[in-house]
C-alpha cells in the first residue's frame, strides 16, 4: 500500500467528527518518571494532549506523583509501587496490565531511570502489554541489553511496538551495525524494524522512519531541538497519533511519519521566533498547535 502524503494525513487528523467525545480520540497511558526526572513523563503527557488524545493517564512512582500531577492540569495520574530509590518497581506489572485495559496506546520510558527491577519489568511489558506501545529513553536501554546479546533480536510481542532511539541508543540495540551515515542508518533502521516486526524512528538531523518494508527520511526540525525533553515530546505526539489514527485505518507507519514531521515542524516554528539557541522542549508544546493546523 502506498503511503499517504503528509498533508493528507494532517487533514485526517484535524477532521474531527462533530459528535466525537473523549473516548473517540483515544486514551494514552504514559509509564515513566523517577526521582529527579519528573518533567519527562509530564512533557510526554502534555504533548499527547496537545496532539489530540482524548484522555491521558500518567503512571509514575507513588512518591513523585504529587510533583508530576502539579505539572499538568489535564492529565490524570496513577501511583505505582516503587523501589527505595523512587523508580518503578517490577511489582507494578499487574497494575500496568490492568491500566492497559482502559488504554488505546501506551508510551513507555520517559524519565524511567535504570534499576534491576526495571530490567525485569520493561521486557515483560514489551512482550505482554496488550495495546500498541511506544518505547523510548531508558526503556530502550533495557531492551538493548537483550537485543545486543541476540543479534539485534527482541522477543515477540503482543501488539504493535514503536521504538524511538537516537543514534547512541540504536547503536546499543543493534551494535553489530553502527549507523555511520544516512544510507547506513536507513538500511539499519529497516533491518531492525523487519527483524522485530516494529516501527523504528531513528532520531537525528534527518530522522529515519521504517516499518521494515518502507523507510522515510524526515526533513523537518533543526539543531535547536537537541535539548533535554525533546524526545519525550515526540513520544507523546507519537502515542497520541497512534491512538487517533489506528482506529481510522491509517497505518502505523503513516501515523508515526506525521508525528515525526510535526514534531520537527513545531521545532522550526519555535526556532523562527525564539532562535535555535534558546529553544527548550516545552516550547515545542507551545508551537505544536500551529504546526498541526498550518498547511506547510
Amino acid at each position: 500500500m502506498s503511503a499517504e502524503s503528509l498533508e493528507k494525513l494532517r487533514e485526517i487528523l484535524t477532521a474531527r467528527p462533530r459528535d466525537g467525545h473523549k473516548g473517540t480520540f483515544g486514551t494514552v497511558l504514559v509509564v515513566g518518571g523517577s526521582l529527579g526526572m519528573t518533567g519527562a513523563p509530564a512533557l510526554c503527557g502534555l504533548a499527547a494532549l496537545r496532539s489530540g488524545a482524548g484522555l491521558v493517564r500518567l503512571a509514575v512512582p507513588g512518591s513523585i506523583l504529587p510533583t508530576v500531577a502539579g505539572l499538568g492540569l489535564e492529565y490524570t495520574t496513577v501511583p505505582l509501587p516503587e523501589t527505595p530509590d523512587a523508580r518503578i518497581d517490577q511489582a507494578a506489572f499487574s497494575t500496568l496490565m490492568a491500566q492497559a485495559q482502559n488504554a488505546t496506546v501506551a508510551a513507555i520510558g520517559p524519565g524511567l531511570g535504570r534499576s534491576a527491577s526495571l530490567d525485569q519489568l520493561i521486557p515483560a511489558l514489551w512482550e505482554k502489554l496488550p495495546v500498541p506501545a511506544v518505547f523510548d529513553a531508558d526503556a530502550l536501554n533495557v531492551l538493548a541489553e537483550i537485543s545486543s546479546r541476540n543479534g539485534g533480536q527482541l522477543p515477540p510481542h503482543a501488539a504493535l511496538r514503536v521504538v524511538t532511539p537516537h543514534p547512541g541508543e540504536f547503536s546499543r540495540l543493534m551494535p553489530e551495525s553502527p549507523a555511520k551515515d544516512v544510507e547506513t542508518q536507513r538500511k539499519n533502521a529497516q533491518a531492525f524494524a523487519k527483524r522485530n516486526d516494529c516501527v523504528v524512528v531513528l532520531k537525528g538531523a534527518n530522522s529515519q522512519i521504517s516499518d521494515g518494508t518502507q523507510t522515510f527520511l524526515n526533513g523537518s526540525g533543526n539543531p535547536g531541538m537537541a535539548t533535554g525533553g525533546s524526545g519525550d515530546v515526540l513520544t507523546g505526539i507519537t502515542a497520541a497519533f497512534l491512538a487517533q489514527f489506528l482506529p481510522r485505518g491509517v497505518t502505523p507507519l503513516d501515523a508515526v511519519r506525521l508525528a515525526v514531521h510535526l514534531h520537527g515542524r513545531a521545532g522550526d516554528l519555535a526556532a523562527a521566533e525564539l532562535g535555535e539557541c534558546s529553544l527548550i522542549a516545552s516550547d515545542l508544546l507551545r508551537f505544536l498547535p500551529r504546526a498541526i493546523t498550518s498547511q506547510k
